[in-house]
């Protein structure tokens, strides 16, 4: 892939512009003047803008090799790749840019769409050492009589938030439940296999394939109440969603999605005791600003079965691919709680919706969606479903935690039930056959109603009006009758 212009407004906002312009002058050995501060210091500014990663190579202070730059930035990591020519690659998507300022702002307006700047130099690390204290030894090599005020070109604002850039970088080391155990595999993966990276990582949260007992005793807390992260704070808390109307903001893109979506994914949801988990497949319409999803992908993996998981995810690959669809989100279920985020969904989503916007320069939104089937808060049998998108916290407060915000969406009601649903509704009794933790359908739910009761009336509003496969449903209702 081609390296990013210098003229990309991540490069302008940097001055990419005169590290490029002036680097030839720094590097030439004809040039007399080269690292030298000419009078009235003004020329020492610019040779100090002059100094590129191509210079500090060619001098020795720095070595090209994998991984060896990195970027902390509001609770993300990102990696990157030192060529031999000075341009740096981002692991997660193979782009190439040509310097320190524009791979840390296009990194950090990923995060942070507001970010206007990078401050590059202060905010890439080399080996864990800061790029400028790279650029502060070759000048006190070349320029033992420089000015120190000049070695500095960050604003005042700038250095608040690289002190949290730095409070970032040592949490890191600290909280090891942030960066999953797959993190690095994560980021060697290629865009087309974006829909593994996803579940892997909530199954790196959650336990093995994102399985896990959950409690039924969770108060949901506001967000206001949160503060800055805390890693004594139980990652489990839930939390409640804001509205972006709360907020004074519009909503940034719109939602339609299917009732065989969400057909599906309460199905799935009712079947067993621990959390589930799964992909939404749909498109984007970068023109109207839409995402449209038409498709839920259930994961039928079992606790520690590695094996089976990679096969499954495979599988829902090839079926995203021969169906034309994109993967725009993903969805779990909080069995017998609200349909809330909890903190540790925060997190996720948040890395979730950088992994998706990838390589894309436009925006490109991921939903989340949580099925709550067995909440007694819940209004009649109907299972609550949360669709939210996480918002960046306030750039002078990157401490805190994402504000996770209410998404509203519209519901289109399917005119049939497609031979796929059934097929994967089958699929999923077939697998929690006889699991541990599958519901037993018989036993009471509430007053006289049977947890297979409650199954059918939260599907009813689901369920199209076409009733040509009422006869497949009850068959499958019939198959967990038994199961269980």
């Amino acid at each position: 892939m081609a390296a990013l212009d210098a003229d990309s407004p991540g490069a302008e906002e940097c001055l990419e512009e005169d590290e490029e312009e002036l680097e030839t002058s720094v590097e030439d050995p004809e040039n007399e003047s080269a690292g030298k501060p000419a009078p009235g210091g003004r020329s020492c500014i610019l040779t100090r803008r002059g100094i590129t990663l191509r210079v500090l190579l060619k001098d020795g202070l720095i070595e090209p090799g994998e991984g060896v730059l990195s970027i902390y930035y509001l609770g993300k990591k990102f990696l990157g790749d030192l060529l031999p020519d000075g341009k740096i690659t981002w692991q997660e998507t193979g782009q190439v840019f040509n310097s320190p300022s524009a791979w840390a702002t296009y990194c950090k307006k990923l995060v942070n769409p507001a970010k206007k700047s990078g401050c590059g130099w202060a905010s890439v690390r080399y080996k864990g050492q800061k790029l400028d204290q790279c650029k502060a030894a070759w000048l006190k090599k070349h320029q033992p009589n420089a000015p120190a005020a000049e070695e500095s070109l960050v604003s005042e604002g700038e250095e608040e938030e690289l002190a949290e850039e730095d409070e970032d970088e040592a949490r890191e080391g600290k909280i090891t439940l942030s960066e999953p155990a797959l993190g690095k595999k994560l980021e060697e993966k290629s865009r087309k296999h974006q829909s593994k990276s996803l579940v892997e990582q909530h199954n790196a949260d959650n336990g093995p394939h994102g399985k896990r007992l959950e409690s039924k005793n969770r108060t949901p807390v506001r967000y206001c109440t949160l503060g800055s992260r805390d890693s004594a704070r139980n990652p489990h808390t839930l939390v409640e969603v804001t509205s972006f109307a709360a907020i004074n903001k519009f909503q940034p893109f719109n939602v339609a999605i299917s009732s065989n979506v969400l057909l599906l994914l309460d199905f799935h949801s009712h079947l067993t005791r621990s959390e589930v988990v799964g992909y939404l497949g749909g498109r984007w319409d970068t023109s109207s600003q839409v995402l449209t999803v038409l498709r839920a992908f259930p994961c039928r993996t079992r606790l520690g079965d590695a094996e089976s998981a990679a096969a499954v995810e495979e599988e829902i690959c090839q079926n995203l691919f021969m169906r034309g669809l994109a993967l725009v989100g993903w969805y779990h279920s909080h069995p017998f709680s609200h349909a809330l985020p909890s903190l540790q969904d925060i997190d996720a989503q948040m890395d979730y919706q950088l992994k998706l916007q990838g390589s894309n320069n436009r925006f490109q939104p991921c939903l989340a969606l949580i099925c709550a089937p067995y909440y007694h808060g819940n209004q009649g049998v109907e299972s609550k479903i949360s669709p939210f998108w996480v918002m960046p916290p306030p750039e002078q407060r990157p401490n805190d935690y994402g504000i996770p915000m209410e998404v509203e969406v519209t519901y289109v009601q399917d005119g049939f039930l497609t031979n796929d649903v059934l097929h994967e509704m089958m699929l999923l009794v077939e697998f929690y056959k006889g699991a541990p933790d599958l519901v037993k359908f018989q036993d009471t739910w509430s007053q006289e109603q049977t947890y297979l009761d409650k199954l059918k009336g939260s599907l009813a509003s689901r369920t199209p009006k076409d009733q040509g496969f009422a006869h497949v449903l009850e068959q499958i209702y019939s198959l967990l009758k038994q199961s269980s």
